[in-house]
């Protein structure tokens, strides 16, 4: 008897390549995001008859149903942070990871559509998982040396701590 795994579920770890992108374009992800929240929740707002007072209700519902928490672990050794996110669903290939030197960005969606014939009409739905999280680290990183691995719906990444900056003491003069 063989027995035949899901697609999803990896069973070696898979490099994720980690990019390097600037504070406009990791803006312009977290603006669409927003908007398609905020669409969601005006359209749940009138779906349940245009009421008042349930706006933040209708917002977290509307950001239930657009996005896919992130459990996230972080650890601290003398010479390192580990991050270990649970993505299970995503490939190497739908996972975008972001790393500054104090900042952590983890996107991913993926798009599924399915057909449903009723008779003679067919019916298309498409539905997103989709997760961006974003960590302030608590320590500054190199992002150079980073390194990331997905294997088994977890991502885990270490990053090395920088060299402590040195200080310099600057005198003040009388002008």
């Amino acid at each position: 008897m063989s027995t035949q795994l899901a697609p999803e579920v990896q069973t070696s770890a898979v490099p994720v390549k980690i990019n390097t992108v600037g504070i406009e374009t990791l803006f312009n992800r977290a603006k669409e995001i927003y908007e398609s929240i905020a669409r969601r929740a005006y359209e749940l707002f009138n779906i349940r008859g245009r009421q008042d007072g349930f706006d933040l209700e209708d917002w977290l519902n509307a950001e239930r149903e657009l996005l896919r928490p992130v459990s996230l672990d972080l650890t601290e050794s003398d010479n390192r942070l580990t991050v270990r996110a649970e993505v299970p669903g995503f490939s190497e290939k739908e996972l975008k990871v972001n790393l500054e030197p104090r900042r952590l960005v983890i996107t991913g969606k993926i798009e599924e559509s399915s057909e449903e014939k009723t008779g003679e009409t067919f019916t298309t739905s498409r539905r997103s998982n989709e997760i961006f999280h974003t960590l302030d680290l608590p320590v500054q990183v190199d992002p150079t040396k980073a390194s990331a691995i997905l294997k088994n719906g977890t991502l885990e990444l270490r990053m090395p701590k920088s060299a402590k900056p040195e200080t310099a003491r600057v005198d003040v003069k009388v002008g």
